[in-house]
């Protein structure tokens, strides 16, 4: 179950329920095993230079490698540049959980 965070300055317009379906649609075309991907969005209205930063949280599995890591990057980092449209400071992570990380559903 990955986890997205956008983290952005509160000038820059962008159409986050959209861009959270479209990197879940993505995330899961890459790796059907992903499931749904818990997404929020924090702007932040004090702030010095317009900015965007966006994290996913991911566990770590055998066959998410470093090829398959810099195919998802950059693949989401494209998508997301398609939901940016006036200039800004970006940022991107793919952070992959350790050992102790603990995420399920319930009910």
């Amino acid at each position: 179950m990955p986890h997205v965070e956008l983290k952005c300055s509160s000038d820059l317009s962008v159409e986050t329920v959209k861009l959270f379906e479209d990197i879940e649609k993505l995330i899961n075309q890459i790796d059907p095993s992903s499931g749904v991907c818990k997404s929020r969005a924090y702007p932040c209205l004090d702030f010095l230079h317009t900015h965007l930063l966006v994290s996913l949280k991911m566990l770590p599995k055998p066959h998410r490698d470093e090829a398959f890591t810099r195919n998802l990057t950059t693949q989401l980092i494209q998508l997301i540049k398609e939901y940016v449209n006036q200039p800004c400071y970006f940022s991107f992570e793919l952070i992959y959980a350790d050992a102790f990380y603990v995420t399920q559903e319930w009910n």
